[in-house]
């Protein structure tokens, strides 16, 4: 019985590689040329696959045509219903919606071509079809925007012509991203711009944004994009501009060496301290590389700050002990409890983390 489930499971995977491959190859096609212009046998051809395989997927073009549009639609739509399920605040939903928004037609560019030829192609005999699944994704939008006046946090507007122009704000931007070309780095400071400029339209009457403590200020944020995007969210709210400019990069060693000599060494790491959630995933990584499998159990971690024993628990990682005060100090009180006399502590950091 196993044989014949494991055969029915590759079957079913094989199937759907397959049904992937030809929408794939048909998102390629569709977004290069007019809807009349592709040809099943394109489709095919482009896919590597004979022509009568694709109509054991698909009926006909329109079928294939409008599957393709309805599984990116769907999959974004369900994704940014979860994205704004875990946030508690009607600006952090706007700016979930923004940003996953952009990542997501970044991420499948033929897939936002498509898209948007259809949006402008209201003649389409698939418009209806394609219009209910606009409007999905519109009315996430417009609930954010309905809440957040209804809780004083965005001024009064015609909500629906604001949600337009917001989508219009955010494709415009998608376009301008594919058009240069940007990097994934420059992807994260152009949608945090992006939002900035949205979130500052909807705040509440101009003259209430006065009120706002860093209303007028510019702040340049040097850490990070990773690290960055709280903080600026932070200031935003509280009226501020803001530049995200990186003065550091989180890159690998040049020389592992003196880290895989302790990790692969038969001695006992009896405490382990990590600093950043950096630390937590090129610890892992590392060991991942060289094959190396930690008994956690077997010794003492200690997670400095909230972040990262949440980035420990993400990799399985116990934590021992979370430093009330988030600093050396803060470990040093700690590990004082315990009796240190012949015990290995490792401390996997920065080259240029702090002396202390």
């Amino acid at each position: 019985m196993p044989t014949l489930i494991n055969r029915k499971t590759k079957r079913e995977e094989k199937k759907n590689l397959t049904r992937e491959s030809i929408i794939d190859s048909a998102s390629q096609l569709f977004s290069q040329n007019d809807y009349h212009e592709v040809m099943i046998e394109d489709v095919a051809k482009n896919a590597n696959i004979a022509k009568g395989t694709v109509y054991n997927y698909f009926d006909s073009k329109e079928e294939l045509y409008f599957s393709l549009i309805e599984q990116k639609m769907s999959a974004l739509t369900n994704s940014l219903i979860e994205k704004i399920k875990g946030e508690n605040n009607k600006v952090s939903s706007l700016h979930a919606f923004i940003l996953h928004n952009y990542m997501f037609m970044m991420k499948y560019q033929n897939f936002f071509r498509i898209y948007q030829k259809e949006s402008f192609n209201k003649q389409n005999e698939l418009c209806n079809e394609i219009t209910q699944l606009e409007n999905r994704l519109k009315k996430l939008l417009v609930d954010i925007i309905t809440d957040g006046e209804k809780k004083g946090v965005f001024r009064k507007t015609d909500i629906v012509l604001t949600s337009e122009l917001i989508l219009g704000s955010l494709f415009a931007a998608v376009n301008n991203g594919i058009i240069k070309n940007y990097s994934k780095e420059q992807l994260k400071v152009e949608r945090e711009k992006l939002f900035q400029f949205i979130l500052q339209s909807l705040y509440q009457e101009r003259d209430s944004l006065n009120t706002l403590p860093l209303f007028g200020k510019t702040i340049v944020i040097t850490r990070t994009i990773e690290q960055s995007n709280e903080s600026a969210l932070s200031f935003i709210k509280q009226g501020a501009d803001i530049i995200v400019f990186p003065t550091l990069d989180i890159v690998p060693p040049d020389d592992w060496k003196p880290f895989d000599e302790i990790i692969l060494n038969k001695n006992k790491i009896d405490f382990i301290i990590f600093t950043s959630r950096h630390a937590v995933e090129m610890f892992i990584n590392r060991c991942n590389e060289i094959n190396k499998k930690i008994n956690f159990k077997n010794l003492k971690v200690v997670a400095v700050g909230n972040k990262t024993a949440s980035t420990c628990n993400d990799f399985n990682i116990p934590v021992s002990i979370i430093p009330k005060k988030f600093s050396g100090e803060g470990v040093v009180e700690e590990l004082s409890k315990y009796d240190l006399r012949n015990k290995f502590v490792f401390i996997p950091r920065s080259a240029i983390g702090r002396e202390e």
